[in-house]
């Protein structure tokens, strides 16, 4: 007996993705216009690509499969081509004794699979579904993988060669390496990750806050290129079962890169991360970091103040020291003595004396405060407050005449005042002491070429439909040659700022619940940081899905 599939529409109201008044109004849109149902109510914000392709997948009876979580075999995409893989919008998820299963643009594509079956004639072919635009960039990215071939090979030769005696180190290797870097430069990224996997090495670039796939190499070729990196930070490359920090420089163009160098022992070898520091990289302006007016003016009212402690937070990334820089660069003069002590130290200030730890030589965070509280500051720039003794040395120095500038990683503002306590600093020291905590978050802004007008749904509306101006137009992103077919193309931050007024440290120093100091803030006009990127995704800088990517209801 044959089992009627459910349509689509049906599938989606089953499940509670959609309501049917929204379902209807997308089936009409689609029959004026042509375009598929499930095209529209991606279009409209009320799904998820994933979510559309996972549910018509089960419509057309395949398993679905998440692809970009997938630890593909790259020999057997070597056996199929790139040219046949793009042809036929196919892409190897796994191979076993008796199956070979893979992914198609269109999964009811016989010849594209008739193609691919008879590349493996002993094997019986398995279909799963996945996200199309997701499959697209698989292909993509082995596509450049197949356009470095050539030096992968040339890498496993000279590994050859050393093995059987030849002295020749592989220069080859070094030759990988500016690949990477300059592609992820070129990119604008501001990090690279090399992982190992159990059947390859991939590396991974942040661009934009999100990391993106650029090169996915066999296994045997990550263990020569993970131990150059290493000798290039001056890391010792017998040691594998600790985690590891250094530095180091390359010239990629006309420009000097830095490189942060960090590695970290995994089930399946080190993770190497670099993080890419731009020498020539300018100051910014306060003014120019794009700090909602209201909270630029508490935050710089802030940074007038003779003494206390000013706190940025956010998480790793986020741009705090970025803030820092600009917030002493706006202070700095002939009249103030002002010292930072930095790991590293990413930017050079005239007329600021910089401290780089150095924990090796006993150079800590803390036992340079120390030595620079008889320096005679007027202010000190700590790069961040890890532990304890630190922030009792800030709170010291802040209770004793010193505007102290520093980084905490907390995910909001009021988190700040709670993690100050919860580090052992007693309630009554901190409400006389912190004057200012600024939280902030870098939001993707849409590409300006290619960013179009959309609607959002009423589900994704209401919790924010307070938050909205009286008039606004939301955008979506779409992808064009100029944003690398991403949609977006640069940061912009989005800011709460923290103003302690004298009730609020009263209550402080009484040993005030975070539920009290939330509500002292209410009264005294803080607005959240969900409240600026709502602002700015109604002016049409970002999307909404951005917005809640990085901040919370």
């Amino acid at each position: 007996m044959l089992v009627q599939k459910l349509k689509l529409g049906d599938l989606l109201l089953q499940k509670g993705l959609v309501s049917q008044e929204e379902f209807d109004s997308c089936l009409d849109e689609s029959k004026q216009t042509g375009i598929r149902v499930g095209q529209v109510l991606i279009d409209r914000g009320y799904l998820s690509e994933d979510q559309v392709f996972r549910v018509l997948s089960e419509q057309q009876g395949f398993e679905y499969i998440d692809i970009i979580g997938i630890d593909s075999d790259s020999k057997i995409a070597a056996k199929v081509g790139g040219q046949v893989l793009k042809k036929h919008g196919a892409f190897p998820v796994r191979e076993d004794d008796l199956n070979i299963v893979f992914t198609f643009k269109d999964p009811l594509d016989v010849t594209a699979q008739d193609a691919i079956q008879r590349i493996f004639p002993k094997k019986i072919l398995k279909v799963v579904g996945s996200n199309p635009t997701l499959l697209e960039n698989c292909i993509r990215q082995y596509e450049i993988n197949e356009s470095i071939k050539d030096l992968t090979t040339e890498i496993r030769k000279e590994i050859a060669q050393s093995s059987s005696g030849d002295g020749s180190e592989a220069s080859s290797i070094l030759k990988l390496i500016n690949v990477i870097v300059e592609s992820a430069i070129y990119a604008r990224g501001s990090d690279i990750h090399i992982e190992p996997t159990e059947k390859n090495c991939i590396v991974r670039t942040r661009i934009d806050g999100i990391l993106k796939e650029s090169f996915t190499f066999d296994a045997d070729i990550y263990p020569p290129l993970s131990s150059r990196i290493k000798l290039l930070g001056n890391l010792d490359i017998a040691e594998k079962r600790k985690p590891q920090d250094g530095r180091f420089s390359l010239a990629s163009g006309a420009k000097e890169y830095d490189f942060r160098l960090s590695t970290l022992p995994t089930t399946y070898g080190e993770s190497v991360v670099m993080r890419i520091l731009d020498k020539a990289k300018t100051l910014i302006n306060l003014e120019d970091l794009g700090m909602y007016k209201d909270n630029f003016r508490k935050f710089s009212s802030a940074l007038k103040t003779p003494y206390g402690i000013i706190l940025v937070t956010g998480p790793t990334g986020s741009g705090k020291t970025t803030t820092l820089y600009a917030a002493l660069n706006a202070i700095k003069g002939v009249d103030k003595k002002i010292i930072t002590v930095e790991d590293p130290v990413e930017y050079k200030i005239n007329m600021v004396q910089q401290v780089q730890v150095h924990e090796r030589a006993g150079l800590t965070f803390a036992s340079a405060l120390r030595s620079i509280l008889r320096q005679d500051p007027d202010i000190i720039m700590i790069g961040e407050i890890r532990d304890q003794e630190t922030l009792r040395i800030a709170v010291q120095a802040a209770l004793t005449g010193h505007l102290v500038l520093s980084t905490l990683h907390t995910n909001d503002a009021i988190s700040a005042v709670t993690r100050m306590v919860d580090m052992g600093i007693e309630p009554y020291l901190v409400g006389p002491s912190l004057i200012s905590v600024e939280a902030q978050r870098l939001i993707r802004k849409l590409c300006p070429h290619c960013k179009t007008p959309t609607t959002i749904g009423a589900s994704a509306l209401k919790p924010i439909e307070a938050l909205l101006p009286n008039e606004y137009t939301f955008y979506k992103a779409i992808g064009c040659d100029k944003c690398a077919n991403t949609g977006y193309l640069g940061r912009e931050m989005i800011t709460e700022v923290l103003s302690v007024s004298d009730d609020m440290a009263t209550a402080l120093a009484a040993g005030a619940s975070k539920h009290e100091i939330q509500k002292l803030a209410n009264e005294n006009g803080f607005e959240a940081m969900l409240v600026d990127g709502v602002r700015r995704a109604a002016s049409g800088i970002t999307t909404i899905e951005e917005v809640f990517r990085v901040a919370r209801l």
